[in-house]
């Protein structure tokens, strides 16, 4: 669950950015290194309230391990919902 004294709320911009960097390198890289791995600086916070954000919300997952895997699949979803699956 996201802290309520968080002190400095992450941008769209910065969400995207880090979505886009966990796309690029999923199952490679734990938290840490994947921060490093970011295109442009943000504070080590702000990327632990981004994870929080993006595990709660089932786009990614970290493993036993510290890796971060992204798991958000749309266009997988859309493809079975257009072969007729039913869901309840």
């Amino acid at each position: 669950m996201l802290e309520a004294t968080v002190l400095h709320s992450p941008t769209l911009e910065s969400v995207i950015m880090v979505e886009d960097a966990i796309q690029k390198y999923s199952q490679e890289y734990g938290k840490y290194q994947l921060w490093k791995k970011l295109p442009k600086k943000m504070m080590y916070q702000t990327f632990q309230v981004i994870l929080d954000y993006l595990e709660e919300s089932g786009k990614i997952i970290i493993d036993k391990n510290g890796i971060v895997i992204w798991i958000h699949d749309p266009e997988g979803i859309k493809k079975i919902l257009s072969e007729g699956v039913r869901l309840r």
